[in-house]
């Protein structure tokens, strides 16, 4: 399954201007499409889920919490092994796999094997954010990977919007299953994509997985206080950012809105506004670094929360753009800063992220699944009040975060934390 190419001189990292560099920013671009278009598409069918299946709104609310447990689990597994064995193999067949379980979910005869169909798909899903986080660290010159993650991160967002785009249209037209079928055909396009055009991992040296430096790499990274900050800040603000938006698919759909799946679905336009502050936080950290930007993301992110309380639709849209706004900015931040640490403290880029990842899935998948149960109890103003505190324990770590102490760089390794 490797992809690693053998070459006499050591790979320094594409930059801005090299064919490889834009060859691997539209194929990463496109990785991140599928990843979030395949992940979220579900979100804006949970009250047709409801309905079809007859079950209430935290059960359909499943069907989210499920892929993102399974995929935080997952890459657990996948990123040790992409450290022996490579990157590429490990992200192109993770495309393919997901765009095929993708298409066996528009089949699904009942809830159970749907919900079994979206957990093999977030274990499918496992093969690419944390290896693509790892490649981005190995192939990219180190002034250059805040902007490349920017860019992949921007990546997630379009794909987070056209996923819920592209399945609540489909839906109003042709009914749920089609809505899943044809995002796994948008899957199977971006696969396309990265097979053609994302480049081998020239800058890729194996670790094979040896149980002993495993052991000691996991100790690092679940001790280091920066790391298991950046951990709970990314479960934090994840569990608040998705479940805002699984609440509001029964918030638009109920009294006083009514609104049809498809238009209900326009919300998630402001998900290309996210792709756009990604890259502009990129940059900021780039020139001023990370502390200083943290703890923004997470006041932006309760400033639109706040604003989602006025009932007028159009209010309501800037508050979410507000959120969607601090929210890709923060996971952008979130995702370099903890590869950055982890390279600096002695490797194990690739488990790093994946631990971040996981710890950010399953902040989504817990309070994902608990904003539906605010919503059955309180309305959309418990949701309100839940997500906001999960925003404010994202803000005091991203405070606590601007005391510590960056790891010192290595004159070979000119990338700070």
């Amino acid at each position: 399954m490797s992809a690693t190419v053998t070459t006499t001189t050591r790979h320094e990292g594409y930059r801005i201007g090299d064919p490889g560099y834009r060859r691997l920013s539209i194929g990463l671009f496109a990785a991140g499409i599928a990843t979030f278009s395949s992940l979220y598409c579900a979100q804006p069918l949970l009250p047709m889920f409801a309905s079809a299946f007859r079950i209430a709104p935290d059960q359909a609310a499943l069907s989210m919490s499920v892929t993102t447990i399974a995929l935080g689990i997952g890459m657990l597994v996948v990123s040790p092994l992409s450290d022996g064995y490579g990157r590429v193999g490990f992200i192109r067949i993770s495309l393919a796999v997901t765009a095929l379980v993708g298409l066996g979910c528009a089949l699904s005869p009942t809830w159970p094997v749907l919900l079994t169909l979206r957990v093999a798909q977030g274990i499918a899903l496992a093969g690419l954010p944390a290896v693509v986080m790892a490649y981005l660290r190995e192939e990219v010159q180190a002034q250059m990977h805040a902007r490349a993650t920017g860019l992949y991160v921007s990546g997630c967002a379009i794909g987070g919007m056209l996923g819920r785009l592209f399945a609540g249209g489909l839906a109003d037209l042709l009914g749920w299953r089609a809505a899943i079928g044809g995002v796994g055909i948008l899957t199977l396009a971006c696969a396309a994509v990265v097979f053609a055009l994302l480049p081998p991992s020239y800058g890729f040296v194996p670790s094979p997985p040896r149980p002993a430096r495993l052991a000691r790499l996991t100790g690092r990274l679940l001790t280091d206080p920066v790391l298991l900050a950046l951990y709970a800040m990314g479960a934090a603000l994840n569990g608040a950012f998705v479940g805002v938006y699984n609440a509001m698919a029964f918030r638009l759909a109920a009294e006083p809105y009514h609104l049809s799946t498809a238009v209900a679905g326009l919300v998630f336009v402001v998900f290309g506004i996210g792709s756009f502050s990604s890259t502009v936080a990129g940059r900021i950290a780039s020139r001023i670094g990370r502390r200083p930007v943290a703890p923004a993301t997470a006041v932006v992110m309760a400033v639109g929360i706040l604003i989602t309380l006025a009932e007028p639709l159009p209010i309501i849209a800037v508050g979410l753009t507000v959120m969607t706004i601090g929210f890709f900015a923060a996971h952008s931040l979130l995702g370099g800063w903890v590869a950055a640490r982890a390279q600096l403290g002695g490797g194990g880029t690739g488990q790093a992220s994946a631990t971040y990842l996981l710890a950010f899935y399953a902040g989504s998948s817990v309070f994902g699944a608990m904003a539906g149960t605010a919503w059955t109890v309180g309305g959309w103003p418990q949701v309100v009040v839940m997500t906001l505190a999960l925003t404010a324990v994202g803000g005091l770590l991203a405070l606590a975060l601007m005391r510590s102490r960056p790891l010192p760089a290595a004159v070979t390794t000119p990338v700070t934390d």
